[in-house]
């Protein structure tokens, strides 16, 4: 059973930083739709930090009814919030890393707080913001501001591929979010790409298959 996160990272931090943001991303691999990163700072005063956000991990271990409940809650319990999209054909353009770091900047210029520290998950990191970082392996089951801004990434994304949709009702992303299922990859061989499809990635038999959560 995996641990829940805590806040082992933030307070070896606060004694110098007041304002620490948890960055994560959702729909890195996905076959269409954005890329979404989310950015959460969390409060160091607040005593029952803990048990007010108990449940929030990991989001892909997550059920969406869980994700649901959770989101407002963190958006009420944190100092600050923030969500960045890279759309499919800056992906393309860029390349999902870089495209990536752009949503991530997003996410943070949408801080109403300018962050003194940023604690990523692995993969995300922002070597060209001049704000000092950790890159975390397994961040989002290690920190708490993490984790958080894991949901609050996977939520806004799953909201916006629900109105894809509505756009798209024959690629059935209501179904699979834009991951590449089974489902999601007979659409694309029978259909071809739709105008929110990222053209670069690569969809043949050989890649692993996706499930969605």
């Amino acid at each position: 059973m995996t641990s829940s996160p805590d806040l082992s990272y933030e307070s070896d931090l606060w004694s110098a930083c007041k304002y620490i943001a948890g960055l994560d991303e959702a729909g890195r691999g996905a076959l269409a739709g954005p890329v979404c990163v989310g950015a959460v700072i969390l409060p160091r005063d607040h005593p029952h930090l803990l048990r007010t956000l108990s449940g929030v991990r990991d989001s892909k271990q997550m059920t969406p009814r869980e994700r649901t409940r959770l989101a407002p809650l963190i958006k009420e319990t944190s100092l600050a919030w923030g969500i960045g999209f890279a759309l499919a054909q800056e992906i393309d353009s860029l390349g999902i890393v870089s495209a990536t770091r752009l949503a991530a900047s997003r996410a943070l210029e949408a801080l109403p707080l300018l962050p003194e520290f940023l604690l990523t998950d692995f993969r995300l990191e922002l070597p060209e913001l001049d704000i000092p970082q950790a890159a975390i392996v397994k961040g989002d089951q290690r920190s708490l501001s993490i984790a958080s801004a894991s949901i609050l990434a996977k939520t806004a994304r799953d909201e916006w591929m629900l109105k894809l949709g509505e756009d798209y009702p024959e690629y059935k992303f209501a179904c699979h979010k834009g991951y590449g299922t089974l489902l999601h990859r007979k659409k694309i061989e029978q259909l071809g790409h739709s105008p929110v499809h990222r053209k670069t990635f690569k969809t043949g038999n050989k890649q692993k298959l996706s499930t969605v959560k």
